[in-house]
């Protein structure tokens, strides 16, 4: 991360505790922060970060979860943060093989826990579609495109190119549109962590997220597959109702959806220790065989 002696010191003190390891990507690397020591009775958990965003979508979790003996592995997505652009490409589809070279130089066939957040909830969608031994479980996490959104429910400003003085105000609102239902944590942490990580977005061109391409991909996800979300998400308003039927009709082996109250997108971050309790057990659950049957259906 850029400047990091300038970093909150949540953000210093965890990567003074991670390891960093990179794999192949593109002209560059694709850069993997890691923290915690591998289980013999537990896979390495994978998390993987929304849009516009870096490892520190999770640094309200992570010692947590170390705490609960799971050894943690966030990549910078390709394009995002520390890592370089993916080979080809602009959008989610572009980071899956990158992800799934990574994975595999990392650990070898061993398959991973994997938990993605808002678009790399999507991202883990496409990735498990391609490659489905890579995952003993998938937990989405306040994802879009699940086809169940009839036009955006938020409106971003442009902050780019407005004079250095004028930006924070713009990413205050765009905290407080898509991110945050809370407005008093915008300020210090959220707000810090926001700003470093969409100057490093470079892939301001994502188009599939207002898709329904991730319930397109879950029919070919064979894992069990639990997801979480902030009771008012900004993705979904209203529409939020209608998310446990979307997945059960794709998903072959459909665990369950946990809503957070008083959480908005960025759930993880907004009621962290809810949200870890949601997590734990959904990955407790999943740790249990999949019983799939056809999509949609979980046998019985």
């Amino acid at each position: 991360m850029p400047g990091a002696s300038n970093a909150p010191v949540e953000v210093q003190r965890l990567q003074a505790q991670a390891t960093r390891h990179a794999t192949p990507c593109g002209d560059g690397d694709l850069v993997w922060h890691t923290w915690g020591e591998p289980s013999p009775d537990q896979p390495p958990l994978v998390l993987l970060h929304g849009g516009s965003g870096s490892w520190t979508h999770w640094v309200r979790n992570i010692e947590d979860l170390v705490a609960a003996g799971r050894q943690v592995w966030i990549p910078d997505l390709p394009g995002f943060g520390d890592s370089a652009l993916p080979p080809v490409g602009a959008d989610a589809d572009a980071l899956v093989e990158p992800l799934y070279e990574g994975m595999r130089a990392l650990w070898g066939p061993q398959p991973c826990d994997l938990v993605g957040f808002s678009f790399g909830g999507m991202v883990a969608g496409l990735l498990l579609a391609d490659h489905p031994e890579l995952a003993r479980q998938l937990v989405v996490v306040g994802a879009p495109a699940m086809g169940v959104v009839p036009h955006r429910q938020f409106e971003l400003k442009a902050w780019r190119h407005l004079p250095a003085d004028q930006q924070p105000d713009v990413h205050r609102h765009n905290l407080a549109v898509l991110m945050l239902q809370d407005p008093s944590l915008i300020e210090g942490l959220a707000l810090g962590l926001h700003v470093a990580n969409v100057m490093r977005d470079r892939m301001p061109r994502r188009r599939l997220a207002h898709t329904d391409i991730l319930a397109r991909s879950l029919p070919k996800v064979a894992c069990p597959v639990h997801a979480i979300y902030g009771r008012n998400d900004a993705l979904y308003k209203r529409w939020i109702v209608e998310l446990e039927a979307a997945f059960k009709a794709v998903v072959p082996d459909f665990r369950g959806l946990a809503f957070i109250p008083e959480a908005g997108h960025w759930v993880q971050f907004e009621q962290p220790w809810p949200f870890m309790a949601a997590l734990l057990a959904a990955l407790e659950d999943g740790a249990r065989p999949s019983q799939a049957g056809p999509a949609g259906q979980a046998a019985r």
